[in-house]
């Protein structure tokens, strides 16, 4: 469903399902963290989280003449700016109440409001590139899941050396290089899939290369970083959406650091 979805249907698919995720993602991670002051903000939160992908893909139709009635405005810009006047608005409001909201609440709320819908959106930036959109979707995909899979397999067969046992005690120094190596083989597989698709090369070795390793270590981070707010707040899994990965955060926590860096990237190379 996902590969269908990403590949091969229209880029306003791409955006229903980023906006699921992000929603989902954002109720998982308030539920998790947010506390009594946090599922107050649980509505506005998800909302908003819901928008950000719509505002990236009205600003992004309107760059590519796709939606040519529509002025060009920074939609996201202002999306996000209006929720943290409202959050600050009602932490105001209601400071010194029964029901008041800590300022621990009001980020807890922005990071998952914003900051995790902006960073998971950048698979909708990298879908909706012109020509190979399509290709290079994939992309934070084939080296999450590569780089995941080999650090597994890597770990339970010579893992050895504890790199984070306070935050992840199951990964070691090896999986760790393991997952690195992963990371090279998903962009090889996607580089000649692609090439397969559109009957031309469009990323070279040296990409495949860059794109592997860098993102292998950016996955590896995301992953880390996902575990010790689980850690901090005592939470096993984010969520049960997906039965055996746990939830929309638990399964694509490694994609939503590597997405920025991919599009960062290609944007970089052209």
């Amino acid at each position: 469903f996902l590969i269908l979805v990403l590949g091969w249907a229209p880029e306003w698919a791409t955006m229903v399902l980023v906006a699921l995720m992000c929603a989902v993602g954002a109720w998982e991670l308030l539920h998790a963290i947010g506390g009594e002051a946090g599922k107050s903000l649980m509505p506005l939160t998800v909302l908003v989280a819901a928008l950000v992908p719509v505002c990236v893909y009205l600003e992004l139709a309107v760059e590519t003449a796709e939606l040519t009635a529509l002025p060009r405005l920074p939609l996201t810009g202002l999306l996000g700016a209006l929720f943290v006047l409202v959050l600050f608005f009602l932490a105001i409001r209601r400071y010194d109440a029964q029901r008041a909201i800590p300022f621990s609440a009001v980020t807890d709320a922005i990071f998952a409001g914003l900051v995790f819908p902006l960073m998971l959106s950048c698979l909708l930036r990298l879908r909706m590139v012109p020509f190979i959109g399509m290709l290079l979707v994939f992309c934070p995909l084939c080296i999450s899941f590569g780089s995941d899979t080999f650090a597994l397999f890597a770990g339970m067969l010579f893992g050895k050396h504890k790199m984070a046992p306070r935050v992840s005690p199951k990964k070691t120094v090896e999986g760790a290089v393991g997952g690195l190596v992963g990371g090279v083989i998903g962009m090889g597989i996607m580089m000649f899939v692609g090439a397969w698709v559109i009957q031309d090369a469009f990323i070279g070795p040296r990409e495949v290369l860059l794109f592997g390793l860098a993102g292998s270590v950016i996955s590896q981070l995301g992953d880390l970083s996902f575990s010790v707010i689980k850690r901090e707040f005592g939470v096993k899994d984010y969520g049960k959406l997906l039965p055996g990965h746990g939830g929309v955060l638990d399964r694509f926590d490694s994609v939503t650091f590597v997405a920025p860096f991919a599009y960062l990237l290609a944007a970089l190379l052209g």
